[in-house]
């Protein structure tokens, strides 16, 4: 089973997907938990080269192909051997964010990245996607509180961000594999209405 979390900065997917890998396992079930970019080495150095703050110069077809590189990187190396091997594969974001902030946010084209995404993903689909979905100017708000600094990412600004949650909220749209999730939620509430639909999934596939 392969099941990703998107959604805009600082949204908490990240968290939500640590708590249910911690469910997962204590149900005996063997994960693999990666995100993107990175996962693997070669992911993670360009990780590096997307986020850093001083690389204010890349441009969007740039940043296209490198989020693609270190997905295709991750796909072969790490998620395809981990689903193979009858693992629970969890990311941390995966092709959606592409189109949500390439294509919504950066204005390239939508079909062209789609082409692009399934090279990359060697046509690889998600069984199962959660959205954690929150007002744009909570990310800044998070941001502050927590950690300061914007990467190069968060510095693309407030209109960019309402482009791409509107391109999330398309995107959800078009495939019964999403689940819209609020993300203004407490923690505890999400976690358990998270797991609720995992657990419903995993029964339907075992029988």
């Amino acid at each position: 089973m392969f099941i990703t979390f998107e959604g805009l900065d600082l949204c908490g997917k990240t968290t939500q997907a640590e708590i249910l890998i911690q469910k997962l396992k204590n149900s005996g079930f063997d994960i693999t938990f990666v995100r993107e970019p990175g996962g693997t080495r070669i992911s993670e150095l360009i990780r590096n080269i997307l986020l850093d703050s001083q690389n204010k110069e890349m441009d969007p077809i740039t940043e296209l192909f490198l989020f693609s590189a270190s997905r295709a990187q991750l796909v072969r190396e790490v998620i395809i051997p981990s689903l193979n091997s009858g693992k629970i594969v969890i990311c941390d974001r995966f092709y959606d964010s592409t189109l949500a902030y390439q294509g919504y946010g950066r204005g390239i084209e939508i079909e062209k990245i789609k082409i692009i995404n399934e090279l990359a993903s060697s046509g690889l689909v998600p069984d199962l996607t959660f959205l954690i979905d929150i007002p744009v100017e909570e990310i800044y708000r998070r941001r502050k509180e927590k950690y300061g600094d914007l990467d190069r990412m968060e510095n693309s600004g407030l209109e960019f961000y309402k482009r791409v949650k509107h391109g999330y909220l398309e995107i959800a749209k078009s495939s019964d594999r999403f689940i819209i999730i609020d993300g203004m939620k407490k923690i505890d509430e999400i976690s358990e209405q998270i797991w609720y639909i995992v657990f419903e999934k995993l029964k339907m596939k075992a029988k």
